[in-house]
C-alpha cells in the first residue's frame, strides 16, 4: 500500500506544470540515466554499448498524447527510419511501440491508423530480421490493443510481433489465457500507471504473486517469456523454476530498463541467459521520466540530489 501512495504522490506532483518546467530546466543532466538519448544516433550507441556486454536492446522512441492523424503518420515514419538506420548500423532493429502514438482509435479510410502503421512497421522490422512488441498503456485501452495484437500475430506470426501484460491488473491471468492459442511472446510487466483500485492490485505482495503466476504459466505452457523485472528475487525464483521444469534458456529472457542495474544485466549475461535491456529514446522524455522517478523512492532521490548540486 505504500508503494502505492508514493506512486501517487509522485505521479500527482510531476503532473505540475510548474514542476515539469523546473525539471526540464535543471534535471535535463540527470535525464541522461534513464533516457539514452534526444535523437536515433544517440540510442544506437547506447546500444552497441551494450552489445559489448552481451545484452541486446529494445529500442523505444518516446511519444505519448499524439492527437492528429498526420503527427501519428510523422511518428511512424520515424520509427521506421529508426528501423532503417538500426539495420544500417548493425543493430538489431527490435522496437517497442505503443499503438496510441501511431493512431490507435481514428479511423482513417475506413481503417484503424494505429493499426495500419503498426503493419508498416512490423513489415519493415520483419524485414530486417527484427521484432516488433506493442506496448501496452492504462486499462481502458487494453481490449483495443489486445484486438489489434491477434490481427498482426494472425498476419505476420508470434516471431515478428508480441506485446505486453501487467501482473498489477486483475485482468492480465485471464488475458494470457485467452492469447495461448497464438504462442504469443509476451513481456511481462508489474505494470507503471496511475489505475483505479476496481481494476488494479494495490498492495505490492499481490503484484508481486500475480507476475510470478503470469510469468510461471506463461513459460509452462511453452511461450517465449520476457520476464522484465529488477526484481532479483523473483529473478531467482524464476531461474530456479525454469530448471526444475526443463524449461531451456533459450524459451525466456531478462528485461530490464536503460540506466537501472547495469550490474545485475551483465551478471546475468555472463551466466549465459538472454538478457535485454529496453532503451527509451527522443524528445518527449518527460512523461516516461515521471514514471521511473515513480517506481521507487531511490530513483526520486537521485534525482533530487542531481538537481541540488546543479
Amino acid at each position: 500500500m505504500l508503494d502505492q501512495v508514493y506512486r501517487k504522490a509522485v505521479l500527482t506532483v510531476t503532473s505540475n506544470p510548474n514542476v515539469e518546467k523546473i525539471v526540464r530546466a535543471r534535471g535535463k543532466g540527470l535525464v541522461k540515466r534513464f533516457v539514452a538519448s534526444e535523437d536515433i544516433p544517440g540510442v544506437l550507441r547506447a546500444a552497441k554499448e551494450l552489445e559489448q556486454d552481451g545484452i541486446g536492446a529494445i529500442l523505444d522512441q518516446l511519444g505519448e498524447f499524439i492527437d492528429s492523424p498526420e503527427q501519428c503518420n510523422e511518428f511512424a515514419q520515424q520509427v521506421l527510419d529508426l528501423i532503417e538506420q538500426a539495420h544500417a548500423q548493425g543493430v538489431e532493429p527490435y522496437v517497442s511501440i505503443k499503438l496510441s502514438s501511431v493512431g490507435q482509435g481514428k479511423t482513417v479510410n475506413g481503417e484503424d491508423l494505429g493499426l495500419t502503421n503498426a503493419r508498416r512497421i512490423i513489415r519493415k522490422a520483419s524485414e530486417y530480421g527484427g521484432f516488433v512488441c506493442l506496448d501496452m498503456e492504462d486499462h481502458p485501452l487494453v481490449d483495443l490493443t489486445l484486438a489489434q495484437f491477434r490481427t498482426l500475430v494472425g498476419e505476420f506470426g508470434n516471431k515478428a510481433v508480441g506485446t505486453v501484460l501487467q501482473s498489477y491488473l486483475f485482468r492480465s491471468l485471464k488475458d494470457r489465457d485467452s492469447l495461448d492459442d497464438l504462442q504469443p511472446n509476451i513481456r511481462m510487466v508489474k505494470g507503471a500507471y496511475l489505475e483505479p483500485e476496481t481494476v488494479a492490485y494495490k498492495d505490492k505482495a499481490d503484484v508481486d504473486a500475480n507476475y510470478r503466476r503470469l510469468v510461471y504459466q506463461h513459460m509452462k505452457a511453452g511461450n517465449y517469456t520476457n520476464v522484465a523485472t529488477h526484481d532479483e528475487k523473483i529473478i531467482d525464483d524464476v531461474k530456479h523454476f525454469a530448471l526444475i521444469h526443463d524449461i531451456p534458456r533459450d524459451q525466456f529472457e531478462f528485461q530490464m530498463l536503460y540506466g537501472i542495474r547495469r550490474d545485475l544485466q551483465k551478471d546475468l549475461a555472463m551466466q549465459g541467459y538472454r538478457v535485454r535491456t529496453y532503451i527509451a529514446y527522443g524528445p518527449a522524455w518527460y512523461p516516461y521520466f515521471t514514471r521511473r522517478i515513480a517506481e521507487t523512492p531511490r530513483n526520486a532521490l537521485f534525482i533530487v540530489k542531481g538537481m541540488l548540486k546543479g
